[in-house]
């Protein structure tokens, strides 16, 4: 258990804990669940800025303040920040949380604290990213980042049609599960594997607009015969765009991405890239704390991967593809 924390992070651990009745704090408080005992819900994010993780988060709070459960979000300071979710989770198991939902930073980089909780009785559910090995959390709810993917590859791939590819990747933080599984969908989607003579060039961006942008240009420097672009997730896609239009070479190139955020789905609208891939953190995040609710009330758990889906989207849909136009994915998307 780590001691000695500052008083600003005291004061930013209380200003977020709400419950769907009034206000409390539970340090050292009891876990024990069954008999209608009423939820205690802890969410720890990997940042509080993205707008992906604010939109799971206001999902959670509102889910719990419709079903009457206590709610306390937690998140770290950057992407990656393991040791702030690690203090988070500690926290949160001093408080007497009775279900902790988290968006672990690395597959591996929590399990001691995750494994610390789930010994004192607190069910884990991990959302949006798994853990390795998975059953390190009870369940998880989330992206099949694979098929996603994948989805991606198949899009880019029948738009491009016979023209033989000339691939660029902008990938994500090297190592990391949804950076893995989404690169490795996507070259299933596509039909090639990594070393392929068809691949020109890779470089990890961090999902980072700004990076993204001086990795394709970096790119571009020795591949401008690219006609074909993966990229990990929207600002990635975004920088891509702006490095590719500086250079006049977006008319030459097929690009799809992941996320479906709204700033996302416009892009799509707008022409600046072919397709993205829509994710459901709202559905994650509800459904994280329906089985928390009911873990309260009877002792039930969920088990093993919940895969809460994807959607193409895109104005230019193409056979054997399933997808929905720009349109409706401005009414589903989130980050509005």
């Amino acid at each position: 258990m780590r001691l000695g924390l500052t008083m600003g992070t005291v004061v930013a651990i209380l200003a977020v804990t709400t419950t769907g009745c009034t206000t409390q704090r539970y340090w050292g408080g009891s876990t024990a669940v069954g008999n209608n005992t009423q939820a205690k819900i802890g969410l720890v994010t990997k940042t509080d800025t993205n707008p992906y993780f604010v939109a799971l988060r206001q999902s959670a709070q509102a889910e719990a303040t419709r079903l009457g459960a206590q709610f306390t979000a937690l998140a770290g300071k950057f992407d990656g920040d393991n040791d702030g979710q690690v203090t988070a989770i500690e926290n949160l198991v001093q408080r007497g949380v009775n279900t902790i939902l988290i968006t672990p930073n690395s597959a591996t980089g929590v399990l001691s604290a995750i494994k610390q909780a789930r010994d004192k009785g607190i069910m884990v559910i991990a959302l949006d990213t798994e853990t390795d090995p998975a059953n390190a959390v009870d369940a998880t709810y989330a992206t099949d980042n694979t098929a996603a993917g994948r989805q991606e590859g198949q899009y880019v791939k029948a738009v491009l049609g016979d023209k033989p590819p000339q691939l660029l990747m902008l990938d994500g933080t090297a190592g990391s599960t949804v950076d893995t599984q989404r690169h490795t969908g996507f070259l299933q989607g596509f039909g090639l594997k990594d070393g392929d003579p068809a691949i020109l060039g890779h470089q990890s961006v961090n999902g980072d607009q700004s990076q993204a942008q001086q990795g394709m240009e970096n790119l571009l420097q020795r591949a401008t015969t690219v006609n074909a672009v993966y990229t990990l997730n929207e600002p990635t896609a975004r920088g891509a765009y702006a490095a590719l239009q500086a250079r006049g070479l977006l008319n030459q190139v097929v690009m799809g991405s992941i996320d479906g955020g709204c700033q996302g789905v416009q892009d799509v609208k707008d022409g600046k890239y072919g397709a993205t891939v829509m994710q459901f953190p709202a559905k994650m995040a509800a459904l994280g704390v329906d089985a928390a609710v009911e873990y309260a009330k009877s002792g039930k758990k969920p088990s093993g991967f919940q895969n809460t889906g994807s959607m193409v989207i895109t104005d230019h849909p193409v056979p054997g593809i399933p997808s929905q136009d720009s349109t409706w994915g401005l009414q589903n998307c989130w980050g509005k």
